[in-house]
């Protein structure tokens, strides 16, 4: 009985969710750590007053388990999507599952970072480079330093198998005519290990079990400011990054509140939101949080959302067969 009560109230509990978001003027579904969401809508309630904002926030995976669900049964709840990959929406794109809106802000943004139909687009650049220990004898400079005796055993990274960052690190390195996946068996020959987030790998090399890591750059950046004994490299040959695109669903009830909240993201003041938050603005002309370099002298390597989704099943399975299927 009691079991059939908790039930019961589960699913008046969802009920009333799903009430009180199709109330809304705006639901946004996204991968933003729970602080920076918040400030994110608070930013665009204060540019845009008397908008109602439901936001929902989990994992990317988690996120698109959710929204395929609502979709399955008929009742997407989304308007806009803000997560973390342009593969994840060009899936969505490839579907249908996406409305093209060309924002006029989109002018201030290299051609690189939004579909040119207008179906996503990126706001900011989270890149992934190397991070190591003060105390490591050799200060990396070049991803393939990391292949060196001088790091044996000493590497640690985030698994493709768990982390959607360190997966389109992982297929932006492999299209390197100098990296491809030659590069990880020599990773692998050295000892590197690649196992869970970036996170644990924050932890490992902070802490000194590992001297480098491989890891976005905020992560280090922001432990380094509070005093840890770490620094970032953005190496010589490039870095990857995630672009946390912005995106309207198709079946949106809420088309002018969603166009909206995508030109306030991209605009100059939703822009400086993301810095403030400490992260490197998608738009140009833009300036840079504490502890980056000059945006000029970071090198982002070329990815293809639409040929980086066609070939993540290969890739994955290209990768768990050097570094076991574990993550």
């Amino acid at each position: 009985m009691k079991m059939f009560v908790s039930a019961v109230s589960a699913l008046v509990a969802l009920g009333a969710l799903a009430v009180s978001a199709n109330a809304a003027d705006l639901v946004i579904y996204t991968s933003q750590p729970n602080e920076d969401a918040q400030a994110t809508v608070d930013g665009f309630k204060a540019a845009n007053p008397g908008v109602d904002v439901q936001w929902v926030r989990d994992g990317t995976t988690k996120i698109m388990a959710k929204l395929m669900s609502e979709i399955e049964a008929g009742n997407p709840v989304a308007d806009v999507l803000l997560i973390a990959d342009t593969v994840t929406l060009e899936r969505l794109k490839q579907d249908k599952r996406l409305m093209a809106y060309q924002s006029p802000e989109a002018k201030a943004y290299d051609a690189s970072l939004y579909d040119a139909d207008g179906y996503y687009y990126s706001t900011k650049l989270i890149t992934t480079g190397i991070m190591y220990n003060t105390q490591a004898s050799m200060k990396p400079a070049s991803w393939k330093d990391l292949a060196k005796p001088e790091a044996k055993g000493l590497v640690a990274m985030p698994s493709p198998l768990t982390s959607g960052a360190a997966l389109i690190h992982a297929q932006t390195l492999v299209e390197n005519p100098a990296l491809g996946w030659d590069y990880y068996r020599a990773l692998k020959d050295n000892g590197a290990i690649a196992a869970g987030g970036n996170g644990a790998v924050l932890k490992s090399v902070a802490s000194g079990e590992k001297a480098y890591g491989v890891v976005v750059d905020y992560m280090p950046i922001r432990e380094k400011a509070k005093g840890a004994p770490v620094e970032f490299v953005f190496p010589s040959e490039g870095v990857s990054a995630v672009t946390e695109p912005v995106a309207i669903m198709s079946a949106t009830k809420h088309a002018d509140a969603a166009k909206k909240f995508v030109d306030y993201v991209l605009s100059e003041k939703g822009q400086e939101g993301f810095l403030k938050l400490g992260y490197i603005p998608a738009r140009n002309g833009m300036a840079l949080p504490a502890g980056f370099p000059a945006r000029g002298t970071i090198k982002v390597m070329p990815l293809k959302a639409s040929d980086a989704l066609k070939n993540t099943d290969t890739d994955l399975k290209t990768f768990s067969g050097i570094f076991g299927g574990n993550g």
